[in-house]
C-alpha cells in the first residue's frame, strides 16, 4: 500500500464528508493505493455515526473509536499502529490542511529518502492568542532539540516513512514534538515543506491555555527522557557528585580556617555559627540524595521490560 492517511478528530462531524471525498479524489487522480484511518477521540457530536456512513460508501475508509476523549497524541499513536502504508500522512480533520499537498509529500519521502516531513504554514489564519504561543514553542523546541530546519513542529500535516511511525510512541501532548521523538529514535532525515493553511470552515478551535502549559512540560520530558532515559545515573549522578563535592570543599574550608586561626592565636568562631556551614551541609545532603536517586533510577531502568529495546535500522 502506498499511503495511509491518519486523521485524529474530535467533534468534526460537519467536515468529515468533505474531507474524505477530497482525500479520495487526490488519491484516485494520482493512482495511489491508500487507506484513510479516522480516529474518533471520544466525539459527542455524531462523528462516529458519520464515519460509519462514510465507510459504507468508501471501503478505503477505516474507523477507530475511543470510549472517551484521550487526546490527539493517543489518537495519532493508535492510528500509527493501525497504518499499513509505505508512507503515512497525518492531517487534522478541520479542513485547515489541504489534501492536495499529499502527492508532493509522498514524492519527497520516496524519492529524497526522507524520514519525516513537517508542514510549515508560513501564512496562518489563526488569532494571535494561538500564533504567539506557537512561535515561542517552536523557538524553544529548535533550541533544545537541535532541529534547526523546522519552523513549525506542531503542524498537523506531516509525512512519515512507514518505519518511523512503527518505531516511535506518542503520548500525553507529545504529538507537537513528534520530529523530536523521531530524532531521538534515530530518524534524522527530517525536513519541512511550506503548506497551505486554510481558514477553519466548521466548528471551533480546541486550543486552550492548558495545552500551552502541558506542551511546555512535555518538551522538558522529551528532552530528559531522550537524553537520559537509558542512563539516568549520568544525570542524577553528575548533579549529585557536583553538589556533594561542592559542599565538602566548603566544609573543609570552614574547618581549616578555624584550625588555622587557633594555631596562630587569631580570633575564631564556632563552625556551627557560620551560615556557610549550613549551606555546605545542605549541599552534601542534596548531593547524596541526588546520587541515590540516580542509583535507584538506574536499577529501575535496568529492570524495565524495554531496557534493551533499541532502534535497529537493518540486519543482513
Amino acid at each position: 500500500m502506498d499511503i495511509s492517511v491518519v486523521v485524529p478528530l474530535y467533534d468534526e462531524v460537519e467536515s468529515l464528508p468533505e474531507l474524505t471525498v477530497w482525500i479520495s479524489r487526490v488519491m484516485d487522480e494520482n493512482h495511489f493505493t491508500y487507506e484513510i484511518i479516522l480516529v474518533d477521540d471520544g466525539s459527542k457530536d455524531g462523528s462516529w455515526d458519520m464515519i460509519k456512513q462514510l465507510q459504507t460508501a468508501n471501503p478505503f475508509i477505516k474507523g477507530i473509536k475511543f470510549r472517551r476523549n484521550y487526546g490527539k497524541s493517543a489518537a495519532l499513536n493508535t492510528g500509527f499502529i493501525a497504518s499499513k502504508g509505505e508512507v503515512v500522512i497525518t492531517m487534522d480533520a478541520d479542513l485547515q490542511d489541504s489534501p492536495d499537498e499529499i502527492p508532493e509529500l509522498y514524492r519527497r519521502i520516496t524519492e529524497e529518502k526522507l524520514d519525516l516531513i513537517s508542514g510549515w504554514k508560513a501564512k496562518r489564519h489563526d488569532p494571535l492568542s494561538k500564533t504567539i504561543p506557537t512561535k515561542l514553542f517552536n523557538a524553544a523546541t529548535r533550541r533544545m532539540s537541535g532541529i534547526h530546519n523546522l519552523h513549525d513542529f506542531n503542524c498537523g500535516l506531516k509525512a512519515y516513512r512507514g518505519t518511523v511511525v512503527k518505531n516511535i510512541e506518542v503520548y500525553g501532548e507529545m504529538h507537537r514534538y513528534i520530529p523530536v521523538i523521531a530524532k531521538w529514535a534515530g530518524f534524522t532525515k527530517i525536513d519541512e515543506q511550506i503548506v497551505e493553511h486554510r481558514p477553519r470552515k466548521y466548528g471551533k478551535t480546541k486550543f486552550g491555555l492548558s495545552r500551552f502549559i502541558n506542551g511546555f512540560l512535555d518538551l522538558l520530558s522529551i528532552f530528559f527522557v531522550g537524553k537520559f532515559g537509558k542512563r539516568p545515573m549520568h544525570f542524577f549522578g553528575s548533579m549529585g557528585t557536583l553538589s556533594f563535592f561542592t559542599g565538602l570543599v566548603m566544609a573543609i574550608w570552614i574547618i581549616w580556617e578555624k584550625l588555622y586561626n587557633i594555631a596562630h592565636g587569631l580570633k575564631y568562631r564556632d563552625v556551627t555559627t557560620s551560615p556557610l556551614f549550613y549551606i555546605a551541609l545542605v549541599a552534601i545532603i542534596l548531593g547524596s540524595q541526588l546520587f541515590l536517586t540516580g542509583f535507584v533510577a538506574e536499577l529501575v531502568s535496568r529492570s524495565a521490560s524495554e531496557r534493551n529495546h533499541y532502534q535497529i535500522e537493518e540486519t543482513i
